[in-house]
C-alpha cells in the first residue's frame, strides 16, 4: 500500500541547466533512452519503430492545448491574469468550449488577485470573427483558486474561439519565460483534436508524419483516448508521505473504437505502450472502471476511479480483457458509443499495472506523482534510468528529451 511511502524517496538533483527551455528545430531529433529487461541504452526518437517490441500496439493522448491564460487589465490599469483549469459551467470541456453566446463559468488561479477589488474586467479582443468584448466576472473562491464566470459580445463565436484570439499558451511554470508564436504550434501534438487541456501531453510532442509513416510500415497500431491535462499534473507533493496528497482528478473520453481495438490486442497477447503518463492514467483507468462493473457495480453511463482504488479493491480481480469486455457490454446496454468520466487514480510503486506493458515518457520533476508512477512501472531502477540521462546530457521536463520504459518480463512484487 502506498500510502506511507515517502516523497523524500523520490527526489534527485535536477540542476537548472538541464531544463529544456525551448523545442529542437525538429521534433524527432530528440533523444530517446531505452530501458529494456533491466538495461539501459540510447538512440533518437526518429529511431522509435525499431525499439519497440513485436506487435505493439501504441496509445495516444488526443486532447489540445487550450490557450488559457488571459491578461485582463483593471480600471485602474493593474495588471490581472486568469488562468482557466477547468470548466464548471456547463461542465464538459466539449459543451463548454463549443458553447456560443450566454456564459460559461470556470474554476480559475487569479494572479494579482488582490488588486481586483470588485466588479467585472473586459478584454477587447481582435478575433477572425470580428472584434469581440470578453468580460470576467469573479463569483466565489475555492481554496486557492476562484470560480469566474465570462460572456462575450459575439453570438458567433463558441468560446472555445474566444480563447484562442483572447488568451495565450499555458506554458509550465518552470519554463519561466513567456509564451511566444512558436510555443503555439509546438506545444500542441501533431495530433492534438479535442481541446480541454491547460497542459501539453508532452510525450507526445516528439512524434512526427515520418515517425507515424515508419511506426505504420512496421504494422505498428494507434489508438487514441483523451484525457484533457489539468494544471494539477505540475501539484508538487507537499505532504510527507502520500497519505496526505489529494491527487488531482481530470476527465476522460474512450470511444468504443478504442475499446474495441485494446479488447483485441488483450486478447492477443500483444504489449500495449502508453504514450505519456496521461494515456497511461487513462489505460489503468478503464481496467478498475471494468472490475467495479464485474464486482457488481451499477454502471450510470460514466467512469469514476477514485485515488486509492485500485489499492482498497477485494481480490480475486478479472484479466484486463475480461474488464475492458464488461466496460463494453455496459455501453452497449445503454446505447452508448463512448465512455466519459473522470479519474483521480494514483499510480505509485506498489501499484500492479493491468493494461500496459511500457511507457513513452519524457523526463518528470523531482519529487513528483510522475516520478512515482516511472518508479511503480520499472521499480528502483527509475534512479538508474535518471542518473543515465542526468550522466548523458539528456534534457528534462516538458520540452525535453525522450524515454521508451518497458515493463520488466519478470514482474516486480505484486504485479
Amino acid at each position: 500500500m502506498p500510502r506511507e511511502l515517502s516523497i523524500d524517496d523520490f527526489d534527485y538533483t535536477l540542476s537548472d541547466e538541464r531544463i529544456a527551455r525551448f523545442p529542437l528545430e525538429e521534433r524527432d531529433s530528440s533523444k530517446l533512452l531505452l530501458y529494456r529487461d533491466g538495461q539501459i541504452g540510447q538512440s533518437t526518437f526518429a529511431q522509435l519503430g525499431a525499439l519497440l517490441p513485436a506487435g505493439a500496439h501504441l496509445v495516444f493522448n488526443d486532447t489540445r492545448v487550450v490557450h488559457a491564460r488571459l491578461r485582463f487589465r483593471t480600471e485602474s490599469g493593474r495588471a490581472i491574469e486568469i488562468f482557466c483549469l477547468e470548466p464548471l459551467l456547463p461542465g464538459e470541456h466539449q459543451l463548454n468550449l463549443s458553447h456560443r453566446g450566454g456564459q460559461v463559468e470556470w474554476l480559475c488561479l487569479v494572479g494579482n488577485n488582490r488588486a481586483w477589488k470588485s466588479g467585472v474586467l473586459e478584454l477587447h479582443v481582435d478575433s477572425p470573427q470580428g472584434p469581440i468584448a470578453l468580460r470576467a466576472e469573479r463569483l466565489e473562491r475555492r481554496g486557492d483558486s476562484f470560480v469566474v464566470r465570462f460572456d462575450w459580445s459575439s453570438s458567433d463565436s463558441a468560446f472555445g474561439e474566444v480563447l484562442a484570439s483572447a488568451g495565450v499558451i499555458p506554458l509550465p511554470p518552470y519554463l519561466d519565460r513567456e509564451s511566444t508564436e512558436a510555443d503555439r504550434e509546438r506545444y500542441q501534438t501533431v495530433y492534438a483534436r479535442h481541446e480541454g487541456s491547460v497542459a501539453a501531453p508532452t510525450a507526445g510532442l516528439h512524434f512526427t508524419d515520418r515517425v507515424f509513416a515508419d511506426l505504420a510500415a512496421r504494422g505498428v497500431q494507434r489508438s487514441y483516448v483523451t484525457l484533457h491535462v489539468g494544471a494539477g499534473t505540475f501539484k508538487p507533493v507537499k505532504s510527507d508521505t502520500l497519505d496526505g496528497h489529494d491527487m488531482h482528478t481530470e476527465s476522460i473520453f474512450v470511444s468504443r473504437q478504442t475499446l474495441l481495438a485494446l479488447q483485441a490486442t488483450l486478447q492477443q497477447g500483444a504489449p500495449v505502450i502508453a504514450v505519456g503518463t496521461t494515456s497511461l492514467r487513462t489505460l489503468e483507468s478503464l481496467y478498475w472502471h471494468g472490475a467495479a462493473l464485474l464486482a457488481g457495480q451499477t454502471f450510470d453511463g460514466r467512469l469514476s476511479v477514485s485515488q486509492w482504488q485500485p489499492y482498497e479493491t477485494p481480490g480475486p480481480l478479472p484479466t484486463a480483457a475480461e474488464s475492458i469486455a464488461a466496460t463494453l457490454g455496459a455501453l452497449e446496454a445503454k446505447s452508448l458509443d463512448a465512455l466519459e468520466g473522470h479519474t483521480q487514480i494514483l499510480l505509485a510503486p506498489g501499484y500492479a499495472f493491468r493494461m500496459a506493458d511500457g511507457l513513452i515518457t519524457n523526463f518528470h520533476q523531482p519529487k513528483s506523482t510522475l516520478i512515482l508512477l516511472v518508479a511503480a512501472l520499472i521499480g528502483d531502477d527509475w534512479r538508474r534510468v535518471y542518473d543515465h540521462a542526468l550522466e548523458n546530457g539528456f534534457r528534462f521536463l516538458s520540452y525535453g528529451d525522450s524515454s521508451l520504459l518497458l515493463r520488466p518480463k519478470n514482474p516486480l512484487p505484486g504485479q
